[in-house]
């Protein structure tokens, strides 16, 4: 059965999406991360680790994909350096700003509503993080993608770095691997042209 090409906008999440938002975060993880976590991880993890960081809709680089004036996926981009998390997720906040000459921006937050996942959303929606920071001046990418994320992230260029074990609660953790992309090289200074 062929599937229709998706119709679907990429718009700046605001801040009064934040239901529909933390909704749809919670559906994705408790259904689509089935495999890789076992329930007392998702379900400490919802607690503690994922949810909307709502720094990235105040810097307007958080986007909502809409099908049909209906969210199916959320995601973004930062130039701060905290690598993954929520808002209550309060051991990964670093607010402070990168230097896109020396560091890589962050690919944030990812999620799509189950039913709406493999269907190109996440792709499309990571491209146009990338465009948005590289149009900043960032020659470089990292991320801390859940392990079903993984296999998204490897088609698209990126290489995995290292494993984290993330601490959630009554001795739990979960693995977040951190995975990194170059997307543009430094422009050569020499001062030399050719032609």
């Amino acid at each position: 059965m062929n599937q229709q090409p998706l119709s679907y906008t990429i718009r700046l999440a605001t801040l009064n999406d934040l239901p529909v938002l933390r909704s749809l975060i919670e559906d994705s993880v408790w259904v689509l991360q089935a495999n890789e976590y076992s329930d007392a991880q998702r379900r400490a993890a919802i607690k503690l680790v994922y949810g909307v960081d709502t720094q990235l809709i105040r810097d307007g680089t958080y986007y909502a994909v809409e099908i049909d004036r209906q969210i199916v996926a959320c995601g973004g981009w930062s130039r701060r350096k905290t690598l993954f998390g929520g808002d209550q997720h309060a051991p990964s906040r670093e607010p402070e700003l990168l230097d896109p000459a020396t560091e890589a921006a962050k690919i944030r937050a990812f999620f799509v509503r189950p039913g709406w996942e493999r269907r190109g959303i996440g792709s499309a929606l990571l491209w146009a993080c990338e465009q948005a920071a590289l149009a900043e001046g960032f020659g470089s990418l990292e991320m801390g993608s859940t392990l079903t994320g993984v296999a998204l992230y490897l088609a698209q260029g990126y290489r995995e770095v290292e494993r984290i074990e993330v601490a959630l609660e009554n001795g739990l953790t979960m693995t977040i691997v951190r995975m990194a992309k170059t997307v543009a090289t430094p422009q050569c200074s020499s001062g030399k042209r050719s032609g």
